[in-house]
């Protein structure tokens, strides 16, 4: 996953200077491959059209068949071809090379809002890896083992994390059910991993990364040039208790991969909106997202592309609520104050040419992270404080969990030797990473775990029960993270809701109390 600082879209953290670790994976866009592909691997013809480069695009229509068809001729008509339409929540993905289709298209009648999903071409790119998770050696992982009471996996002792959530106790009443399942909207899952195979859920994970689900056997597996992100998220909620490896926050409930991310890492509008359909029709009880949607960190609305972007995404979130799901999101890693006046965005779009902007936090979104009904996850570190890279706000975020922080800021209790969070990466190995993108599946696997012990509870009442059990955490006075004698940010509200915690931070031992 690319650093926030890296100007690109991911939850991994940008951890301090200060820390010798390299804990997230950073991509950057190359030149467009030589042969066209689809985005999801399968051979493409190359376009060819008199105005410029395919682009995709979203065209959102009001729900239901009758009133997309007419615009869907207008869409051909305009030079579109249609990649997939979503008439449940009235969200047509469509690819055209006309350079004035999205002005065209929103003058037809019944169109509501349109725009593109990105501002580079549709031919793949290449990546460039900069930087990978801290893998855990065999010497580290036999030491670890040495530790571990019978009880335990093998590398539970390395897992601080679990016993700052309760999960521990947790799971000496119940380890999860199998009748649930959280899907992992992400750079996908290598459902292979020993620790996961025995929790994977095949029929709910898919490819999305068109914008068009792809079932075939594997396809949302990442490829050995791609993030190992999706992988450790998911083994963070659902790393089977089996006696290898790690252990997650829910190790009895089924995980499922949603890969919506690009090989060069772009989690664009139409795959997330794939995503988001494919969890609500197929059992999805939790979903995840540990990230933001590119190209823009922030979609304002008075912007036309971006106004059809947070709608899009926005109908999509809300149908996965109404048929049952948990949507789960990180806060980001710019220890920005979201519910500032202000924030300068310099990352945007971080497709082709980013410019310095001043927006409003509350007049455009981070998208899924602060959209209606979506739980905003915050992290915190091995002392129970505020990452140092963590993004907070008053009434943005919903509950804080861990995800890790420079060892040197907040060092964990032996047996652990790392501030970050441990978890399987592709291939069978384990290592550390780092992020609001770790505190998100920390939740993830708590709201799993009340969803298991109450499986009658919609969606509202399973958020309700994750703030009521969390943990009140008060505001830091001050929060001093590197100890400078400077403050580092400032947090307000009470002890039971403020913007470093919101609600608290997540109780597993609650969630499964009757």
């Amino acid at each position: 996953m690319t650093p926030r600082s890296a100007t690109r879209s991911r939850r991994a953290a940008a951890i301090p200077a200060c820390m010798a670790l390299a804990t997230a994976l950073a991509f950057l866009p190359a030149g467009a491959t030589a042969a066209p592909q689809h985005e999801d691997g399968t051979a493409a013809p190359a376009a060819t059209t008199a105005d410029g480069e395919s682009l995709s695009y979203v065209v959102n229509v009001r729900p239901g068949k009758g009133t997309s068809s007419s615009v869907k001729k207008a869409i051909v008509g305009a030079g579109g071809k249609i990649v997939q339409a979503y008439d449940q929540i009235g969200v047509i993905v469509v690819h055209s090379a006309n350079t004035g289709f999205a002005r065209t298209i929103r003058a037809v009648k019944g169109v509501q809002s349109a725009g593109a999903t990105r501002t580079a071409p549709l031919p793949a790119q290449s990546t460039t890896d900069l930087g990978t998770p801290k893998k855990l050696s065999k010497a580290q992982a036999e030491a670890a083992a040495q530790q571990a009471d019978a009880s335990e996996d093998p590398l539970q002792p390395l897992q601080w994390d679990l016993p700052a959530i309760k999960a521990d106790k947790a799971h000496e009443k119940t380890l999860g059910s199998r009748s649930v399942t959280v899907g992992v909207i992400d750079t996908g899952v290598d459902d292979t991993h020993p620790d996961l195979a025995p929790n994977f859920d095949r029929k709910a994970s898919v490819n999305c990364v068109t914008g068009k689900p792809n079932t075939a056997d594997g396809a949302w597996r990442p490829s050995a040039q791609e993030s190992p992100h999706g992988t450790h998220v998911a083994g963070e909620i659902a790393a089977a208790k089996n006696g290898v490896g790690v252990t997650g926050v829910a190790p009895g409930v089924k995980v499922s991969g949603i890969k919506v991310s690009t090989e060069a890492g772009f989690f664009y509008t139409e795959a997330v909106v794939c995503g988001f359909i494919w969890a609500a029709e197929h059992g999805v009880d939790v979903t995840n997202n540990s990230y933001y949607t590119d190209p823009w960190y922030f979609n304002c609305s008075d912007d036309p592309d971006q106004k059809a972007l947070l709608q899009a995404i926005s109908r999509a979130t809300r149908y996965a609520e109404r048929n049952g799901a948990v949507n789960v999101a990180a806060a980001g890693n710019e220890s920005y104050d979201l519910a500032a006046d202000s924030i300068t965005d310099p990352v945007s779009p971080n497709d082709s040419t980013p410019v310095d902007r001043e927006i409003d936090p509350s007049e455009c979104l981070d998208v899924p992270t602060q959209l209606p009904g979506v739980v905003t996850v915050a992290a915190t570190g091995a002392k129970a404080l505020k990452s140092s890279f963590s993004n907070y706000g008053l009434g943005v975020i919903d509950i804080a969990a861990p995800g890790g922080d420079s060892t040197v800021y907040q060092p964990p209790a032996p047996p652990a030797v790392s501030g970050l969070i441990l978890g399987p990466l592709p291939g069978g190995g384990y290592g550390y990473m780092a992020g609001t993108s770790m505190a998100s599946p920390h939740v993830a696997g708590v709201a799993a775990l009340i969803k298991s012990t109450h499986p009658r509870a919609g969606a509202a009442a399973v958020k309700g029960l994750l703030k009521r059990g969390a943990d009140d955490t008060a505001c830091p006075e001050p929060y001093d993270i590197d100890g400078d004698g400077t403050a580092d940010a400032v947090c307000e509200g009470g002890k039971s809701n403020n913007s470093f915690y919101g609600a608290g931070i997540a109780d597993a031992l609650d969630a499964v109390k009757k």
